[in-house]
């Protein structure tokens, strides 16, 4: 049994030895991650389906999106906040870069329709194009005011053709959204 515990003793002294001498590599640095965390709590809802829910873009011809830039099929949304604490603030939405983002801070199309995206738009004020592909305070979704435990968002999605000349097809896009509390 001595020698078991000797063994196992030398064993461990090389161990930490040889972390002791382990030194940082030559070619890494610091990550320092920041963060906030917020009491803020709300029930959320969009067009009364609860929190996953979808959008219906109307049935349009190709011949709507057949220029370059060309967009089509606004269709509104809201996302409605209620039992909110504390009871004011202001919030807005942060739509989260995912798979389904391009570089023109539009969404992609996974069904089968070509050379079409799908846009998301806020009304909340003036009407601003939302870019997806920017971070939290830089895609245009506008701050809206938490009054008595409640607000409501206002949103549209549409079809976009930026290069033109849709094909007909099917158009289906997800978005993953955040409630941002101010």
């Amino acid at each position: 049994m001595k020698k078991i515990t000797i063994s196992m003793i030398a064993v461990a002294m090389a161990l930490a030895t040889a972390g002791a001498h382990a030194g940082p590599a030559s070619n890494g640095g610091v990550v320092t991650i920041n963060g906030q965390l917020l009491a803020n709590t709300c029930t959320v809802s969009g067009n009364g389906q609860g929190n996953n829910f979808t959008v219906t873009l109307p049935t349009l011809s190709t011949s709507e999106l057949s220029a370059a830039g060309s967009v089509a099929g606004a269709t509104g949304f809201n996302i409605a906040l209620t039992n909110c604490t504390p009871t004011t603030g202001n919030v807005h939405t942060f739509w989260e870069y995912g798979p389904n983002t391009l570089a023109d801070g539009n969404l992609q199309n996974n069904g089968t329709a070509t050379k079409v995206e799908v846009q998301l738009l806020d009304y909340n004020g003036a009407m601003k194009v939302i870019d997806v592909s920017k971070a939290d305070g830089a895609q245009n979704s506008q701050v809206v005011a938490i009054t008595t435990g409640n607000a409501s968002l206002q949103y549209a999605a549409q079809y976009v053709s930026p290069v033109g000349s849709a094909t007909a097809g099917t158009v289906t896009t997800t978005v993953t959204y955040s409630m941002a509390y101010q």
